[in-house]
Protein backbone atom coordinates (compact mmCIF):
# COMPACT_ATOMS: atom_id res chain seq x y z
CA UNK A 1 0.00 0.00 0.00
CA UNK A 2 1.28 3.51 -0.75
CA UNK A 3 2.20 5.58 2.26
CA UNK A 4 -0.34 8.32 3.05
CA UNK A 5 2.13 11.17 2.71
CA UNK A 6 3.16 10.00 -0.74
CA UNK A 7 -0.36 10.67 -1.91
CA UNK A 8 -0.17 14.10 -0.31
CA UNK A 9 3.04 14.79 -2.19
CA UNK A 10 1.26 14.11 -5.49
CA UNK A 11 -1.21 16.89 -4.83
CA UNK A 12 1.03 19.41 -3.10
CA UNK A 13 4.45 18.95 -4.73
CA UNK A 14 6.05 22.06 -6.25
CA UNK A 15 4.65 22.99 -9.65
CA UNK A 16 6.47 21.16 -12.40
CA UNK A 17 8.40 23.88 -14.16
CA UNK A 18 10.19 21.68 -16.68
CA UNK A 19 9.81 18.25 -18.18
CA UNK A 20 13.26 18.68 -19.68
CA UNK A 21 16.64 18.21 -18.10
CA UNK A 22 20.25 19.11 -18.74
CA UNK A 23 21.32 18.15 -22.25
CA UNK A 24 24.00 15.85 -20.82
CA UNK A 25 26.20 15.37 -17.80
CA UNK A 26 28.56 17.95 -19.34
CA UNK A 27 25.87 20.59 -19.96
CA UNK A 28 27.66 23.94 -19.36
CA UNK A 29 24.45 25.41 -17.92
CA UNK A 30 24.59 22.94 -15.04
CA UNK A 31 26.13 24.78 -12.04
CA UNK A 32 28.20 21.69 -11.24
CA UNK A 33 29.94 22.16 -14.61
CA UNK A 34 30.80 25.81 -14.05
CA UNK A 35 34.57 26.44 -13.97
CA UNK A 36 36.09 25.52 -10.62
CA UNK A 37 37.22 29.10 -10.00
CA UNK A 38 33.69 30.42 -10.48
CA UNK A 39 32.20 27.77 -8.19
CA UNK A 40 34.73 28.44 -5.44
CA UNK A 41 34.41 32.22 -5.61
CA UNK A 42 30.61 32.07 -5.79
CA UNK A 43 30.49 29.72 -2.81
CA UNK A 44 32.67 32.12 -0.83
CA UNK A 45 30.48 35.07 -1.85
CA UNK A 46 27.16 33.54 -0.77
CA UNK A 47 28.73 32.12 2.40
CA UNK A 48 30.05 35.51 3.48
CA UNK A 49 26.66 37.10 2.92
CA UNK A 50 25.08 34.37 5.06
CA UNK A 51 27.71 35.11 7.70
CA UNK A 52 26.42 38.70 7.97
CA UNK A 53 22.97 37.41 8.93
CA UNK A 54 24.11 35.84 12.20
CA UNK A 55 26.81 38.47 12.75
CA UNK A 56 24.03 41.06 12.70
CA UNK A 57 22.18 39.13 15.39
CA UNK A 58 24.96 38.91 17.96
CA UNK A 59 26.83 42.18 17.42
CA UNK A 60 23.91 43.87 19.14
CA UNK A 61 24.64 41.98 22.38
CA UNK A 62 27.63 44.24 23.07
CA UNK A 63 25.34 47.26 23.35
CA UNK A 64 22.58 45.78 25.54
CA UNK A 65 23.66 47.64 28.72
CA UNK A 66 23.81 50.97 26.85
CA UNK A 67 20.44 50.35 25.18
CA UNK A 68 18.95 49.67 28.61
CA UNK A 69 20.36 52.98 29.88
CA UNK A 70 19.49 54.99 26.76
CA UNK A 71 15.84 53.97 26.65
CA UNK A 72 15.43 53.58 30.42
CA UNK A 73 14.27 49.97 30.20
CA UNK A 74 15.31 46.82 32.04
CA UNK A 75 18.12 44.62 30.76
CA UNK A 76 15.58 41.90 29.96
CA UNK A 77 13.64 44.28 27.68
CA UNK A 78 16.87 45.37 25.98
CA UNK A 79 17.77 41.72 25.31
CA UNK A 80 14.41 41.30 23.60
CA UNK A 81 15.75 43.05 20.48
CA UNK A 82 18.40 40.32 20.21
CA UNK A 83 15.80 37.56 20.52
CA UNK A 84 13.38 39.16 18.06
CA UNK A 85 16.08 39.25 15.38
CA UNK A 86 16.50 35.47 15.72
CA UNK A 87 12.74 35.07 15.66
CA UNK A 88 12.81 36.96 12.37
CA UNK A 89 15.38 34.49 11.04
CA UNK A 90 12.95 31.69 11.91
CA UNK A 91 10.10 33.43 10.05
CA UNK A 92 12.16 34.54 7.05
CA UNK A 93 11.81 31.34 4.99
CA UNK A 94 8.07 32.00 4.75
CA UNK A 95 9.01 34.84 2.39
CA UNK A 96 12.26 33.67 0.88
CA UNK A 97 11.41 30.08 -0.04
CA UNK A 98 8.34 30.77 -2.24
CA UNK A 99 10.15 33.55 -4.08
CA UNK A 100 13.22 31.36 -4.61
CA UNK A 101 11.14 28.73 -6.39
CA UNK A 102 9.59 31.26 -8.75
CA UNK A 103 12.24 33.95 -9.26
CA UNK A 104 15.43 32.00 -8.56
CA UNK A 105 17.90 32.05 -5.71
CA UNK A 106 20.01 35.02 -6.76
CA UNK A 107 17.18 37.48 -7.36
CA UNK A 108 15.65 36.83 -3.94
CA UNK A 109 18.96 37.54 -2.21
CA UNK A 110 19.55 40.64 -4.33
CA UNK A 111 16.17 42.05 -3.28
CA UNK A 112 16.03 40.89 0.35
CA UNK A 113 19.54 41.98 1.38
CA UNK A 114 19.09 45.74 0.77
CA UNK A 115 15.81 45.60 2.73
CA UNK A 116 17.71 43.87 5.55
CA UNK A 117 20.28 46.67 5.45
CA UNK A 118 17.55 49.35 5.58
CA UNK A 119 15.89 47.81 8.64
CA UNK A 120 19.31 47.48 10.31
CA UNK A 121 19.97 51.14 9.53
CA UNK A 122 16.58 51.96 11.02
CA UNK A 123 17.47 50.03 14.17
CA UNK A 124 20.53 52.24 14.57
CA UNK A 125 18.40 55.40 14.31
CA UNK A 126 15.61 54.14 16.60
CA UNK A 127 14.44 56.57 19.26
CA UNK A 128 12.64 54.07 21.50
CA UNK A 129 12.81 50.39 22.37
CA UNK A 130 9.64 49.54 20.43
CA UNK A 131 11.04 50.91 17.16
CA UNK A 132 14.35 49.17 17.80
CA UNK A 133 12.66 45.81 18.44
CA UNK A 134 10.43 46.07 15.37
CA UNK A 135 13.34 47.02 13.10
CA UNK A 136 15.44 44.19 14.48
CA UNK A 137 12.67 41.66 13.89
CA UNK A 138 12.19 42.64 10.25
CA UNK A 139 15.94 42.83 9.73
CA UNK A 140 16.04 39.16 10.76
CA UNK A 141 13.18 38.31 8.41
CA UNK A 142 15.00 39.76 5.39
CA UNK A 143 18.38 38.39 6.49
CA UNK A 144 17.03 34.82 6.44
CA UNK A 145 17.01 34.29 2.62
CA UNK A 146 20.79 34.78 2.52
CA UNK A 147 21.17 31.87 4.99
CA UNK A 148 18.74 29.50 3.28
CA UNK A 149 19.80 30.28 -0.27
CA UNK A 150 23.50 29.92 0.54
CA UNK A 151 23.06 26.28 1.56
CA UNK A 152 20.84 25.65 -1.49
CA UNK A 153 23.42 27.25 -3.79
CA UNK A 154 26.23 25.13 -2.35
CA UNK A 155 24.04 22.07 -2.92
CA UNK A 156 23.52 23.16 -6.54
CA UNK A 157 27.29 23.32 -7.01
CA UNK A 158 28.26 20.10 -5.23
CA UNK A 159 27.53 16.42 -5.89
CA UNK A 160 26.14 14.54 -2.91
CA UNK A 161 29.21 12.46 -2.15
CA UNK A 162 31.37 15.58 -1.78
CA UNK A 163 28.79 17.72 -0.03
CA UNK A 164 30.22 17.19 3.44
CA UNK A 165 33.42 18.98 2.44
CA UNK A 166 31.79 22.17 1.15
CA UNK A 167 29.08 22.16 3.82
CA UNK A 168 31.69 21.75 6.59
CA UNK A 169 32.66 25.37 6.03
CA UNK A 170 29.11 26.59 5.48
CA UNK A 171 27.78 24.98 8.67
CA UNK A 172 30.41 26.91 10.61
CA UNK A 173 29.07 30.22 9.33
CA UNK A 174 26.09 30.69 11.72
CA UNK A 175 28.34 29.86 14.67
CA UNK A 176 31.19 32.08 13.47
CA UNK A 177 28.90 35.05 12.93
CA UNK A 178 27.32 34.59 16.34
CA UNK A 179 30.64 34.41 18.25
CA UNK A 180 32.52 37.02 16.21
CA UNK A 181 29.72 39.59 16.52
CA UNK A 182 30.21 40.27 20.26
CA UNK A 183 33.98 40.65 19.80
CA UNK A 184 33.63 43.27 17.05
CA UNK A 185 30.58 44.82 18.67
CA UNK A 186 32.32 45.19 22.01
CA UNK A 187 35.07 47.38 20.59
CA UNK A 188 32.64 49.32 18.38
CA UNK A 189 30.23 49.99 21.26
CA UNK A 190 33.05 51.14 23.56
CA UNK A 191 34.45 53.50 20.94
CA UNK A 192 31.28 54.88 19.29
CA UNK A 193 28.20 53.66 21.16
CA UNK A 194 25.60 50.94 20.60
CA UNK A 195 24.11 52.55 17.47
CA UNK A 196 27.35 51.89 15.62
CA UNK A 197 26.89 48.14 16.16
CA UNK A 198 23.97 48.39 13.75
CA UNK A 199 25.74 50.65 11.27
CA UNK A 200 28.78 48.37 11.33
CA UNK A 201 26.47 45.55 10.25
CA UNK A 202 25.36 47.71 7.31
CA UNK A 203 29.00 48.25 6.28
CA UNK A 204 29.63 44.49 6.35
CA UNK A 205 26.42 43.88 4.39
CA UNK A 206 27.41 46.27 1.60
CA UNK A 207 30.92 44.83 1.40
CA UNK A 208 29.70 41.23 1.11
CA UNK A 209 26.69 42.08 -1.07
CA UNK A 210 28.77 43.42 -3.96
CA UNK A 211 30.50 40.09 -4.82
CA UNK A 212 27.10 38.36 -4.99
CA UNK A 213 26.17 40.69 -7.87
CA UNK A 214 28.72 38.84 -10.02
CA UNK A 215 27.50 35.31 -9.24
CA UNK A 216 25.25 33.33 -11.59
CA UNK A 217 21.86 31.79 -10.95
CA UNK A 218 22.10 28.15 -9.83
CA UNK A 219 18.46 27.06 -9.44
CA UNK A 220 17.85 24.40 -12.08
CA UNK A 221 14.25 25.27 -12.96
CA UNK A 222 15.07 28.96 -13.37
CA UNK A 223 18.06 28.20 -15.61
CA UNK A 224 16.04 25.86 -17.85
CA UNK A 225 13.16 28.31 -18.10
CA UNK A 226 15.47 31.16 -19.10
CA UNK A 227 17.25 28.96 -21.64
CA UNK A 228 13.95 27.99 -23.24
CA UNK A 229 12.99 31.66 -23.51
CA UNK A 230 16.33 32.67 -25.03
CA UNK A 231 16.19 29.89 -27.62
CA UNK A 232 12.55 30.70 -28.43
CA UNK A 233 11.53 27.11 -27.93
CA UNK A 234 8.53 25.75 -26.13
CA UNK A 235 8.90 26.68 -22.48
CA UNK A 236 8.62 24.28 -19.60
CA UNK A 237 5.07 23.06 -19.08
CA UNK A 238 3.21 24.44 -16.10
CA UNK A 239 0.31 23.19 -14.06
CA UNK A 240 -2.28 25.19 -12.16
CA UNK A 241 -0.62 28.48 -11.17
CA UNK A 242 -3.73 30.08 -9.67
CA UNK A 243 -3.27 32.04 -6.43
CA UNK A 244 -5.21 29.40 -4.49
CA UNK A 245 -2.97 26.59 -5.78
CA UNK A 246 0.18 28.59 -5.06
CA UNK A 247 -0.93 29.42 -1.51
CA UNK A 248 -1.91 25.80 -0.89
CA UNK A 249 1.45 24.52 -2.12
CA UNK A 250 3.57 26.86 -0.04
CA UNK A 251 1.39 26.50 3.05
CA UNK A 252 1.99 22.76 2.81
CA UNK A 253 5.72 22.98 2.05
CA UNK A 254 6.61 25.75 4.50
CA UNK A 255 4.11 25.39 7.35
CA UNK A 256 2.04 22.24 7.49
CA UNK A 257 4.60 19.68 6.37
CA UNK A 258 7.58 20.97 8.41
CA UNK A 259 5.44 21.15 11.54
CA UNK A 260 3.96 17.73 10.83
CA UNK A 261 7.42 16.25 10.35
CA UNK A 262 8.67 17.99 13.48
CA UNK A 263 5.89 16.42 15.55
CA UNK A 264 5.60 12.98 13.96
CA UNK A 265 8.99 12.02 12.47
CA UNK A 266 11.44 10.82 15.16
CA UNK A 267 14.46 11.65 13.01
CA UNK A 268 13.33 15.23 12.41
CA UNK A 269 12.12 15.69 15.99
CA UNK A 270 15.36 14.54 17.58
CA UNK A 271 17.69 16.31 15.13
CA UNK A 272 15.77 19.57 15.55
CA UNK A 273 15.74 19.22 19.34
CA UNK A 274 19.48 18.52 19.50
CA UNK A 275 20.57 21.17 17.01
CA UNK A 276 18.12 23.73 18.36
CA UNK A 277 19.61 23.26 21.81
CA UNK A 278 23.12 23.71 20.38
CA UNK A 279 22.10 27.07 18.93
CA UNK A 280 20.57 28.03 22.25
CA UNK A 281 23.82 27.04 23.98
CA UNK A 282 25.80 29.21 21.58
CA UNK A 283 23.65 32.26 22.34
CA UNK A 284 23.93 31.49 26.05
CA UNK A 285 27.68 31.97 25.67
CA UNK A 286 27.11 35.14 23.63
CA UNK A 287 25.08 36.72 26.43
CA UNK A 288 26.72 35.22 29.53
CA UNK A 289 30.43 34.93 28.72
CA UNK A 290 31.30 38.60 29.39
CA UNK A 291 29.64 38.32 32.82
CA UNK A 292 31.59 35.13 33.63
CA UNK A 293 34.99 36.66 32.96
CA UNK A 294 34.09 39.96 34.59
CA UNK A 295 32.70 38.26 37.72
CA UNK A 296 35.34 35.55 38.21
CA UNK A 297 38.45 37.13 36.69
CA UNK A 298 37.72 40.87 36.97
CA UNK A 299 38.25 41.31 33.23
CA UNK A 300 37.87 44.95 32.09
CA UNK A 301 35.50 45.58 29.13
CA UNK A 302 38.22 45.19 26.47
CA UNK A 303 39.31 41.83 27.89
CA UNK A 304 35.70 40.67 28.12
CA UNK A 305 35.50 41.16 24.35
CA UNK A 306 38.67 39.12 23.84
CA UNK A 307 37.19 36.27 25.88
CA UNK A 308 35.29 35.33 22.71
CA UNK A 309 38.53 34.35 20.99
CA UNK A 310 38.25 30.79 22.32
CA UNK A 311 34.78 30.43 20.82
CA UNK A 312 35.98 31.94 17.54
CA UNK A 313 38.98 29.62 17.35
CA UNK A 314 36.82 26.55 18.05
CA UNK A 315 34.46 27.58 15.25
CA UNK A 316 37.27 28.19 12.77
CA UNK A 317 38.88 24.82 13.49
CA UNK A 318 35.66 22.78 13.29
CA UNK A 319 35.62 22.28 9.48
CA UNK A 320 38.95 20.48 9.55
CA UNK A 321 37.93 17.48 11.71
CA UNK A 322 34.69 17.32 9.70
CA UNK A 323 36.65 17.07 6.45
CA UNK A 324 39.18 14.66 7.97
CA UNK A 325 36.44 12.33 9.24
CA UNK A 326 34.73 12.47 5.85
CA UNK A 327 38.02 11.61 4.11
CA UNK A 328 39.09 8.82 6.46
CA UNK A 329 35.74 7.18 7.29
CA UNK A 330 32.86 8.23 5.03
CA UNK A 331 34.48 8.28 1.58
CA UNK A 332 36.28 4.87 1.87
CA UNK A 333 33.05 3.20 3.00
CA UNK A 334 31.09 4.87 0.21
CA UNK A 335 33.66 3.68 -2.33
CA UNK A 336 33.50 0.08 -1.06
CA UNK A 337 29.70 0.24 -1.09
CA UNK A 338 29.63 1.42 -4.71
CA UNK A 339 31.88 -1.49 -5.67
CA UNK A 340 29.98 -4.22 -3.81
CA UNK A 341 26.32 -3.18 -3.52
CA UNK A 342 24.12 -6.14 -4.48
CA UNK A 343 21.22 -4.15 -5.99
CA UNK A 344 21.35 -1.29 -8.45
CA UNK A 345 18.77 0.82 -6.58
CA UNK A 346 20.26 0.25 -3.13
CA UNK A 347 21.31 3.47 -1.38
CA UNK A 348 24.30 4.10 0.84
CA UNK A 349 22.96 4.24 4.43
CA UNK A 350 22.82 7.86 5.66
CA UNK A 351 23.92 6.65 9.11
CA UNK A 352 27.50 6.90 7.86
CA UNK A 353 27.10 10.70 8.00
CA UNK A 354 26.96 10.41 11.79
CA UNK A 355 30.62 9.73 12.60
CA UNK A 356 31.32 13.34 13.72
CA UNK A 357 28.13 13.34 15.83
CA UNK A 358 29.15 10.16 17.59
CA UNK A 359 32.40 11.83 18.64
CA UNK A 360 30.89 15.23 19.40
CA UNK A 361 28.06 13.82 21.53
CA UNK A 362 30.62 12.58 24.06
CA UNK A 363 33.02 15.50 23.73
CA UNK A 364 30.44 18.26 24.28
CA UNK A 365 29.23 17.45 27.82
CA UNK A 366 32.81 16.70 28.86
CA UNK A 367 33.99 20.13 27.73
CA UNK A 368 31.02 21.87 29.35
CA UNK A 369 31.62 20.21 32.71
CA UNK A 370 35.31 21.16 32.62
CA UNK A 371 34.45 24.76 31.67
CA UNK A 372 31.87 24.87 34.46
CA UNK A 373 34.29 24.02 37.25
CA UNK A 374 37.51 25.62 35.98
CA UNK A 375 36.02 29.10 35.53
CA UNK A 376 37.19 30.38 38.94
CA UNK A 377 40.03 32.62 40.11
CA UNK A 378 42.18 29.69 41.28
CA UNK A 379 42.44 28.40 37.68
CA UNK A 380 44.07 30.44 34.92
CA UNK A 381 41.52 32.05 32.60
CA UNK A 382 42.99 30.36 29.53
CA UNK A 383 41.61 27.00 30.71
CA UNK A 384 37.88 27.87 30.63
CA UNK A 385 38.39 29.83 27.41
CA UNK A 386 40.00 26.76 25.81
CA UNK A 387 37.18 24.44 26.87
CA UNK A 388 34.53 26.91 25.72
CA UNK A 389 36.16 26.75 22.29
CA UNK A 390 36.29 22.95 22.44
CA UNK A 391 32.58 22.88 23.35
CA UNK A 392 31.71 24.97 20.27
CA UNK A 393 33.86 22.69 18.10
CA UNK A 394 32.01 19.64 19.47
CA UNK A 395 28.68 21.40 18.86
CA UNK A 396 29.60 21.90 15.21
CA UNK A 397 30.59 18.25 14.81
CA UNK A 398 27.10 17.31 15.98
CA UNK A 399 25.24 20.04 14.13
CA UNK A 400 26.84 19.52 10.72
CA UNK A 401 26.69 15.73 10.60
CA UNK A 402 23.18 15.49 12.07
CA UNK A 403 21.92 17.88 9.39
CA UNK A 404 23.58 15.88 6.62
CA UNK A 405 22.12 12.67 8.06
CA UNK A 406 18.62 14.16 8.08
CA UNK A 407 18.93 15.52 4.53
CA UNK A 408 20.27 12.18 3.22
CA UNK A 409 17.46 10.35 5.01
CA UNK A 410 14.65 12.30 3.36
CA UNK A 411 16.32 13.09 0.05
CA UNK A 412 15.25 15.83 -2.34
CA UNK A 413 11.50 15.23 -2.01
CA UNK A 414 11.04 15.99 1.69
CA UNK A 415 14.50 17.24 2.64
CA UNK A 416 13.46 20.86 2.09
CA UNK A 417 10.59 20.50 4.55
CA UNK A 418 12.89 18.80 7.07
CA UNK A 419 15.36 21.67 6.65
CA UNK A 420 12.52 24.14 7.19
CA UNK A 421 11.62 22.43 10.45
CA UNK A 422 15.28 22.56 11.50
CA UNK A 423 15.63 26.28 10.75
CA UNK A 424 12.39 27.04 12.58
CA UNK A 425 13.46 25.12 15.69
CA UNK A 426 17.05 26.34 15.93
CA UNK A 427 16.27 30.03 15.54
CA UNK A 428 13.23 29.83 17.80
CA UNK A 429 15.36 28.30 20.56
CA UNK A 430 18.18 30.76 19.92
CA UNK A 431 15.57 33.51 20.39
CA UNK A 432 14.43 32.01 23.70
CA UNK A 433 17.75 31.24 25.39
CA UNK A 434 19.08 34.83 25.67
CA UNK A 435 15.95 35.81 27.60
CA UNK A 436 16.96 33.73 30.63
CA UNK A 437 20.67 32.89 30.19
CA UNK A 438 22.15 35.81 32.09
CA UNK A 439 19.66 35.42 34.95
CA UNK A 440 20.52 31.71 35.13
CA UNK A 441 24.24 32.41 35.47
CA UNK A 442 23.70 35.15 38.05
CA UNK A 443 21.42 32.94 40.11
CA UNK A 444 23.41 29.68 40.02
CA UNK A 445 26.94 30.82 39.22
CA UNK A 446 29.01 29.56 36.32
CA UNK A 447 29.54 26.09 37.85
CA UNK A 448 25.97 24.98 38.30
CA UNK A 449 24.50 27.02 35.44
CA UNK A 450 26.88 25.45 32.92
CA UNK A 451 26.52 22.04 34.59
CA UNK A 452 22.77 22.26 34.05
CA UNK A 453 23.40 22.83 30.35
CA UNK A 454 25.97 20.01 30.36
CA UNK A 455 23.45 17.60 31.88
CA UNK A 456 21.02 18.50 29.07
CA UNK A 457 23.64 17.69 26.43
CA UNK A 458 24.45 14.47 28.29
CA UNK A 459 20.78 13.49 28.14
CA UNK A 460 20.78 14.14 24.38
CA UNK A 461 24.12 12.40 23.73
CA UNK A 462 22.44 9.03 22.91
CA UNK A 463 20.52 10.57 19.97
CA UNK A 464 23.16 9.99 17.25
CA UNK A 465 23.87 6.54 18.68
CA UNK A 466 20.16 5.77 18.46
CA UNK A 467 20.23 6.78 14.79
CA UNK A 468 23.36 4.70 14.22
CA UNK A 469 21.74 1.56 15.65
CA UNK A 470 18.12 1.93 14.55
CA UNK A 471 18.13 4.57 11.80
CA UNK A 472 17.06 2.09 9.11
CA UNK A 473 14.07 0.95 11.20
CA UNK A 474 13.03 4.55 11.85
CA UNK A 475 13.08 5.30 8.14
CA UNK A 476 11.04 2.20 7.38
CA UNK A 477 8.31 3.38 9.74
CA UNK A 478 8.26 6.89 8.31
CA UNK A 479 5.03 8.12 6.72
CA UNK A 480 7.21 10.10 4.32
CA UNK A 481 9.15 8.58 1.49
CA UNK A 482 12.84 8.42 2.42
CA UNK A 483 15.09 8.41 -0.61
CA UNK A 484 18.52 9.42 -1.80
Amino acid sequence: MPKPERHLAETTAPPVLSAKDWHSEDDPSNPRNFPLRRRVLSTIAVTLLAFVSTFGASIYSAGIAEVSSTFNVSEEVAILALSLYNLGLAAGPLIGAPLSETAGRKLVVLIATPIFALFTLGAGFSTNIAALSICRFFAGVFAAPAVGNASATITDYTAGRYRAISMAFYYSVPFLGAVLGPLVGGFVAQARGWRWTQWTTVFFTVAFYLPVLFTRETYKHTILRRRAKQLAIEGPPRIDRSPAATIRHFATTLLVRPLHMLLTEPIVTLVCLYNGFLFGLMYTFVVASPWVYEHYYAFPPASQNLSFLGLILGTLLAPFPLILIDHLLYQPRLKRFDQTKPEADQRFPPEHRLYPSLIGSLLLPTCLFIFAWTARPAVHWIVPIFFQGAAILASLLIYASANLFMMDSYGPLYGASAAGAAMLSRYTLSAAFPLFSLQLYRALGVGWATSLLAFCTLAMAPIPWLFWLWGAQLREKSTYETSA
